[in-house]
């Protein structure tokens, strides 16, 4: 036999040895009214032809923090048969680590859901957004991809101050906007004064909100047709060219980056060559498809449609947030994409080992282009070595975004204390011409111009929004005033809460304003505010010294009149934070050449003339001099380590204060 006939009859062995297959187990098939419509050339795509602009519907839930968005989001997912219904779908779109230990929405995410309404199939393309006041750059770019949204409103709780806010930004983009009182199961729930809260305040009638428990699934379905109802269609046509916003990205180590888009005309497939409006390079299409609540891909997408792209994008810089996409040779007027993120709060980020330093740089890359409300500018320090200045929107989005760099790339990173952004008009024709402009910006203490350069600094300043129940408003104003804020408005909604508005400067609200805020109102009051430019102020640059050697990480810009209270503050904080050392560290805050206020952090001691009993007392003299002269001789050349969680633990300040 030759050597093919012994390969034969031995394949034909190893066939027969084989188990028989398992068979295949299908999917529990989804009722009629919720089928997804496969193609014939195979299930694992599906046809979106079958859905015309006129049957689709692009929406947001938006809602305060903690009102039920995901819970509604999860119910729509199950009543449309996107999900199986059991019981451990609690916040199937919160798919983050730190969204799902914090219990909050921080990242926005899309699904695609199929619905039968009177007979006629439609697609519902739904983004489920943050509520945090921190997030609200997530909450706008959503808002760009839809036609409409549910206002959600808690029955216990009514409105919130971002409630307020959320609407305010729907409202402006003249969405149609569909109320919904959520948690009505609860005991204390007063849909009643909840109905009459938003026609006082958003003129929107009673008969127009729906009652709905989220949780037990009470009324939802009847917002799914509300949804189709009020919602209008996308205004646009399949016959345009193609059109499409890139409204989020993120990276996949393995597929490059993934584009989530919304078609304004014309339509998309595999194999098309497109071009992006804004960096002109040319790329072709890899693959197209929905999110349901998972990438789901599809034959072609169309005009009113909202679903992902992935088009061999292998750099990060690549898919710009609000970038227009366009075929070949069939060039469009870019879309305006989005007004970019103010940052509101700047830190230090600096790798903990200066060799991690380009590991640290790919993983900020890919995760300011997943979070571009994050502006990055690069920065060093001369005891922390190379690093960057970082924007943020608040102080929680400083720590999920350091959160998720831990978590998502094993980054372990050093943050400095946060500041933000001043102003200084130069008066030093010197410093004018250096920087080439009379006004310049300071996100750095650092880089705080000396008193005698400059006519006047300005700090920038927000509008908030306090919502809280009446019974609390002493107190909050008292708390108000202590930060230095002027009262503008003052506003009853109900015979039970009242809404205030006043103008913050932002350093002061930034760190714990609102920590304090929900400890004297009992958890009650919620928080929300806007920019509002910038005013003059009287500002000093204030330095830390630890044995009289500054550091710079603990340099901060703050107001003369809280100055020595701050100063003294800083000094008792750094004394319970720095470990004690050999030698004594003396903790001074100064401006200037001038020390405002100091602590002693005393030296560990031993008792060297435990030794000695009786005798003469020169000998016990000459052993304690040789050890302070020992001391002296440590202090000059000890290094005093501040440890890396001390710098937000020093600056949080306590609500007495």
């Amino acid at each position: 036999m030759g050597l093919a006939g012994r390969t034969a009859v031995w394949w034909a062995r190893l066939r027969s040895s084989r188990p028989a297959a398992a068979p295949r187990c299908l999917p529990p098939r989804l009722p009629a009214a919720c089928q997804r419509p496969y193609s014939s050339r195979g299930e694992e795509k599906l046809d979106m032809s079958t859905y015309p602009v006129e049957s689709i519907r692009n929406f947001s839930i938006i809602a305060h923090v903690d009102h039920g968005k995901s819970t509604l989001a999860d119910r729509l997912l199950e009543i449309t048969g996107t999900i199986a219904k059991t019981d451990r779908n609690k916040q199937v779109l919160d798919k983050l680590q730190v969204e799902r230990e914090r219990g909050i929405t921080v990242k926005a995410q899309s699904a695609s859901l199929f619905y039968n309404h009177k007979g006629i199939n439609y697609l519902l393309n739904l983004i489920d957004t943050p509520g945090h006041v921190d997030f609200s750059y997530e909450v706008s770019r959503s808002l760009s991809a839809c036609q409409g949204v549910i206002l959600v409103v808690d029955a216990n709780e009514g409105i919130q101050a971002q409630t307020v806010a959320n609407f305010y930004l729907a409202f402006e983009a003249q969405l149609a906007i569909i109320p919904v009182i959520n948690k009505i199961d609860l005991k204390n729930a007063d849909p009643e004064r909840v109905e009459k809260q938003i026609e006082k305040l958003f003129d929107i009638p009673i008969d127009e909100c729906v009652r709905i428990s989220a949780k037990q699934g009470t009324n939802v379905e009847k917002v799914l047709q509300k949804v189709i109802e009020k919602i209008p269609p996308p205004q646009c046509n399949t016959a345009d060219p193609l059109k499409a916003l890139v409204f989020d990205s993120t990276f996949d180590h393995y597929r490059g980056v993934i584009a989530n888009i919304a078609l304004f005309g014309g339509e998309i497939q595999k194999g098309h060559k497109i071009v992006s409006a804004h960096t002109k390079k040319r790329y072709e299409v890899n693959e197209v498809g929905i999110l349901t609540p998972n990438e789901q891909p599809t034959h072609k997408l169309y005009a009113g449609q909202v679903g992902y792209l992935i088009a061999g994008m292998k750099e990060v810089t690549e898919a710009q947030i609000g970038d227009t996409l366009f075929l070949y040779k069939q060039p469009v007027e870019p879309l305006p994409g989005f007004k970019s993120a103010k940052p509101m709060v700047f830190a230090g980020m600096y790798p903990v080992d200066q060799t991690e330093y380009n590991n640290l740089k790919s993983a900020l890359e890919r995760l300011t282009l997943n979070d571009s409300s994050v502006t990055v500018h690069r920065d060093s320090s001369l005891a922390l070595g190379a690093g960057w200045r970082l924007g943020f929107l608040g102080l929680l989005h400083m720590e999920v975004f350091n959160q998720r760099l831990e978590q998502e790339y094993n980054m372990s990173v050093i943050l400095t204390a946060p500041t933000v952004p001043y102003k200084a008009v130069l008066s030093s024709a010197k410093l004018i011409k250096e920087y080439g402009k009379a006004e310049i910006t300071i996100i750095n203490p650092a880089q705080f111009p000396d008193k005698l350069s400059v006519s006047e600094y300005l700090e920038p300043t927000v509008l908030g929004t306090i919502v809280t129940p009446h019974e609390y408003i002493g107190k909050i104003i008292v708390l108000c005033q202590d930060r230095r804020a002027v009262q503008k408005d003052m506003l009853y909604i109900d015979e039970h809460r009242v809404m205030l508005k006043y103008l913050f400067p932002l350093n002061e609200i930034v760190v714990d304003f609102y920590d304090a805020l929900k400890s004297l109102s009992s958890g009650y009051a919620s928080f929300d505010y806007e920019d509002a430019g910038y005013q003059a102020a009287d500002l000093i640059k204030m330095d830390i010294l630890l044995n009289g050697n500054p550091v710079e990480e603990l340099a901060t810009i703050i107001h003369n009149d809280k100055a020595y209270a701050t100063g003294k503050f800083l000094c008792e904080r750094l004394k319970d934070a720095i470990p004690r050392q050999l030698f004594e560290i003396a903790i001074q805050a100064a401006i200037g050449k001038k020390i405002i206020a100091r602590e002693t952090l005393k030296a560990y001691r031993k008792n060297v003339v435990a030794k000695c009993y009786g005798g003469d007392i020169t000998r016990r003299m000459k052993l304690l001099k040789r050890q302070a002269e020992g001391k002296k001789l440590m202090r000059k050349i000890g290094n005093v380590e501040v440890p890396r969680d001390a710098f937000i633990r020093v600056l949080k300040r306590q609500t007495d204060k």
